[in-house]
């Protein structure tokens, strides 16, 4: 074993004792998750929308962010129900240099994972605080999501992790909506066989305890595209969601939900595209009685700067991963979405 012992990491009871969620807060989340989880059930017509960046990476950009967004939630409160992307967990793809704000440096720069575990709950609590907005994460890391799971209403697993064990068993505890997306090469079973995993029981070791769940109803599918012999292959196209719903449909899952990721592989990873790809499946649902049904919202990368840049770069709003949507065209695509939902 070449494992070095660095530091014990303090419990989700230390963390939470000394960041505890204000009893307000809680009343409210109670609310968001309610009115949250009436879209999966279909009491409620409103639709989801995802949206923020990549990742989270700057404390004070992301809260300017989501401040803009809880303003913008006033203005479409009828139609659409905007649930901020914090994602705290969020790596560059291969792994190498940034692995999102878990691993915050020290004063010296050293990765320290009690400093980042702190970070990020700190973040979360802040921008719910003054935002009132409870926010989605990825859980790249499943022992990661004890730190977090009392302030999140939705939880993202990604499409190189859909098909993991573990990530499978996690959701099956949590009681928010969980979105699983397709793997990159587009195998639907995949996704399928990960949410049928997800909403049913299970018993298995955990973060140091034999647990047992009860299976979480509310996991759904996302939609991301997928990667084809180096070209980027969509699954946002009206066929496409036809026979994906048909296909959910025959799988006898709970609340069969389907979310459209419109970057990715959907956009060719051209994130102007993502107004233009959203506006299409808004028709494609006004167009059939199976995908009004079916597809109940959108993922969206924006932020407030447009584009991604080098993560030294040190600008203000702008992402570090992905390219993202900035925050004028995002304003206008929202409100555009509000009209036709």
């Amino acid at each position: 074993m070449s494992f070095t012992r660095i530091q014990p990491i303090p419990s989700t009871e230390e963390i939470k004792a000394r960041l505890p969620l204000p009893d307000d807060l809680k009343a409210i989340k109670a609310g968001r998750d309610a009115e949250i989880r009436a879209i999966f059930e279909r009491e409620s017509d409103k639709f989801l929308l995802i949206i923020g960046p990549c990742s989270a990476h700057n404390v004070d950009a992301v809260c300017e962010y989501v401040n803009r967004l809880a303003r913008l939630q006033d203005q479409v409160r009828d139609k659409l129900v905007l649930v901020p992307r914090i994602y705290t967990n969020k790596p560059r793809t291969t792994g190498e240099g940034y692995k999102g704000m878990a691993h915050q440096p020290d004063p010296k720069g050293t990765p320290d994972m009690v400093i980042g575990i702190k970070t990020i709950r700190q973040m979360q609590i802040r921008a719910f605080h003054e935002s009132h907005l409870t926010a989605a994460d990825e859980m790249l890391y499943p022992s990661n999501l004890p730190y977090l799971e009392d302030l999140l209403s939705y939880i993202a697993v990604g499409a190189r992790s859909v098909e993991n064990q573990n990530h499978r068993l996690t959701i099956s505890g949590v009681d928010v909506p969980a979105g699983m997306k397709n793997p990159t090469g587009g195998d639907l079973d995949v996704m399928f066989n990960a949410i049928y995993a997800a909403q049913i029981p299970h018993v298995f070791f955990y973060n140091g305890w034999e647990v047992g769940t009860s299976g979480n109803p509310l996991t759904h599918a996302v939609l991301r595209g997928m990667a084809y012999q180096g070209r980027s292959m969509p699954n946002y196209h009206y066929e496409d969601l036809i026979r994906i719903a048909e296909h959910y449909l025959a799988r006898n899952l709970d609340n069969p939900t389907l979310i459209v990721d419109t970057n990715h592989n959907n956009s060719n990873k051209i994130f102007s595209e993502q107004p233009r790809i959203g506006l299409e499946v808004m028709r494609s649902r006004q167009h059939s009685a199976l995908l009004r049904n079916t597809v109940r919202g959108l993922m969206v990368e924006s932020y407030l700067q447009e584009g991604s840049q080098k993560a030294d770069e040190g600008i203000f709003g702008k992402s570090i991963t992905d390219p993202c949507l900035g925050w004028k065209d995002t304003e206008v695509f929202v409100k555009e979405l509000a009209e036709v939902a």
